[in-house]
């Protein structure tokens, strides 16, 4: 349900703005112009990563279905690419049309991702992977890169 809240508050916060709400740091063309690349950029990568998952790809987690745990590509160093794409296409919206709207919105797809990925995906993996899964998110970040801290004597 947070999904679709998101999708409409993204939809709405340009509308939202046409009809006169005001915007939350004013008219500044360098923070839109910004913002587009950002949110273009994400939604291409967005696309690439969900082309990475090949036949795994899916929307939501269906408990009877078995799919092949895709760790390359973009799944090599985060295991969650495509909605860390998405987040960053939400502050790419965001910085495009700086409103309330827009905020709330960015809010709701942050935890309806958080949640999604915490609650239903990673228990689904972990039973349906076990060992390859473990192995998999101790080398792979949930959402940004998997970082190593080398302790050196």
């Amino acid at each position: 349900m947070l999904f679709i809240v998101a999708l409409l508050g993204a939809a709405a916060a340009p509308v939202a703005a046409l009809a006169g709400l005001p915007a939350l740091i004013g008219h500044v063309p360098a923070v839109h112009g910004v913002g587009t690349a950002v949110a273009a950029l994400a939604i291409a990568y967005t696309l690439i990563a969900q082309q990475a998952m090949g036949a795994s790809w899916r929307a939501g987690v269906d408990q009877q279905e078995r799919t092949a745990l895709v760790s390359h590509g973009p799944f090599a160093r985060v295991r969650n690419p495509i909605f860390t794409a998405m987040a960053i296409t939400g502050v790419g919206l965001a910085l495009m049309v700086p409103n309330v709207v827009a905020l709330a919105a960015l809010a709701a797809l942050t935890v309806a991702v958080e949640l999604q990925v915490r609650v239903v995906e990673e228990p689904y993996l972990r039973a349906l992977h076990g060992p390859a899964y473990a192995a998999y998110e101790a080398t792979a970040g949930r959402f940004t890169l998997a970082v190593r801290y080398c302790a050196t004597p």
